[in-house]
């Protein structure tokens, strides 16, 4: 490489995007996917080992599936190839085979291709991928935001690791830009500049988990502000809300706005206001609050406020917090969402939360024996005490159903549960009724 040709690719580098700049080149310096990238856990293994699988990477954008395949060919010395599936052809596939077969004959190294976006292959351009990767010709790593086991042919897809890449932490994107700030090579770090708390937490809550995107915005607000008189860049919340193009939504995980929003997010849905609801789980979500939070207080109103006017509340709750923490963000405001608006719906009834209340006071004000018609029989010398004698068994009487004093001695007609005429509660309420018709006709 002479002059020109070293002064030109530095000048492309300088022109070059931040993230690009910046990315990592070993193991060390990347930024996240810990379950993949620790000590002892997958990729890891494989770099120690210098065995390189086929893989398909698969989460969403900004979250290293490209630095990573680089990171991995570096680390192993392999020839890296890269492709776009949405500008690349089978023609692009034979080329890079034929360069790869020459690399392995005179250089005797192996050959990864990455290709990004590979759901957008065809199932023949996937095809044609099949015989080098079978043949070691080419260790293929494929990139996808989409769910590969609908989208990549189920024959690339045996021969591939499916890894799934999570969205970067708040602490992962707080370590990359404080990284960035210090880097004076490709970083930002000969600028001098002076990045306030506030601005950066929104540059990391705006970002979404997309170490990209925040990159982009922290290089925006970087270049576009002027030094003030000491040389110093200060990055304020105003200057960075500007570059991001996004609003700093007022909400404090450890303080007021937190407890207020939920407040207000629980009350929404208890007024059966499905759009307000809507509009708090937004906030909550852009704000960066923990998705399994959310999930928690769903199931304790579908109790609370829902309860036996709709029993499939619960059960919706429950499978929404399986299903987030599964899915994580950001598929999982869709899962949310589904929720929020099925239990705004609902019928409402706290007779439950209410029953519940009243006999946990009695509990803590009313000593109760439980009574010996009720107590286990089921041992020897229990009838010489008198327990389980006299009991009925429901299922013996008409409509399974007799009358008997199942509460104690102290609390003799007390009642706790009183069934409103919401939902499926009103077929409870009407039951109860037919069951207490029915006893004063016997009495008779």
């Amino acid at each position: 490489m002479d002059l020109f040709d070293m002064a030109q690719e530095k000048n492309l580098k300088s022109l070059a995007p931040l993230a690009d700049r910046i990315r990592p080149r070993t193991l060390e310096e990347v930024v996240g996917q810990d379950h993949l990238l620790k000590p002892g856990k997958f990729i890891y293994r494989c770099i120690a080992a210098k065995r390189i699988p086929s893989m398909i990477f698969y989460g969403p954008s900004g979250t290293g599936k490209t630095t990573l395949a680089k990171v991995i060919a570096n680390e192993v010395d392999m020839n890296f190839y890269q492709l776009n599936a949405v500008t690349s052809g089978v023609k692009d596939i034979r080329e890079v085979v034929e360069v790869a077969k020459k690399a392995m004959t005179y250089e005797n190294k192996p050959n990864l291709l990455f290709i990004d976006e590979i759901h957008r292959f065809s199932k023949n351009q996937q095809d044609a991928l099949l015989p080098y990767v079978e043949e070691g010709v080419l260790t293929l790593i494929g990139a996808t935001t989409e769910n590969p086991y609908f989208e990549v042919n189920k024959a690339l897809l045996s021969r591939s690791s499916v890894l799934k890449l999570e969205s970067l932490t708040h602490g992962d994107i707080k370590l990359l830009l404080e990284r960035t700030l210090r880097d004076k090579t490709n970083g930002l770090g000969r600028y001098n500049v002076k990045l306030t708390e506030e601005a950066m937490d929104h540059l990391i809550t705006s970002s979404m988990g997309d170490g990209r995107r925040a990159l982009n915005a922290l290089e925006i607000a970087v270049l576009s502000t002027k030094p003030n008189s000491e040389g110093v860049i200060e990055m304020t919340l105003s200057i960075v809300e500007e570059s991001t193009q996004q609003n700093v939504i007022q909400y404090d995980k450890g303080g007021d706005q937190h407890y207020d929003v939920i407040s207000a997010f629980i009350k929404s849905i208890r007024g059966s206001d499905a759009d307000a609801a809507l509009h708090y789980l937004a906030k909550m979500l852009v704000a960066g609050e923990a998705i399994e939070f959310i999930g928690r207080r769903l199931i304790i109103l579908a109790s609370e406020d829902i309860g036996n006017a709709d029993p499939g509340a619960l059960r919706m709750a429950v499978d929404t917090y399986k299903g987030v923490t599964i899915t994580g963000m950001p598929e999982a405001k869709l899962i949310l969402a589904q929720c929020v608006t099925y239990l705004a719906t609902a019928p409402k009834s706290n007779a439950s939360y209410m029953a519940i209340n009243k006999a946990f006071e009695d509990i803590k004000n009313i000593h109760t024996e439980v009574p010996k018609h009720l107590r286990d029989s089921h041992y020897e010398s229990a009838s010489s005490l008198g327990h389980g004698i006299e009991y009925k068994y429901p299922h013996n009487y008409e409509k399974n159903y007799v009358e008997q004093e199942y509460l104690p001695e102290t609390l003799k007609n007390q009642s706790y549960y009183h069934p409103s005429e919401n939902g499926y509660e009103a077929r409870i309420r009407a039951y109860l009724s037919s069951i207490q018709k029915d006893l004063e006709k016997r009495r008779k």
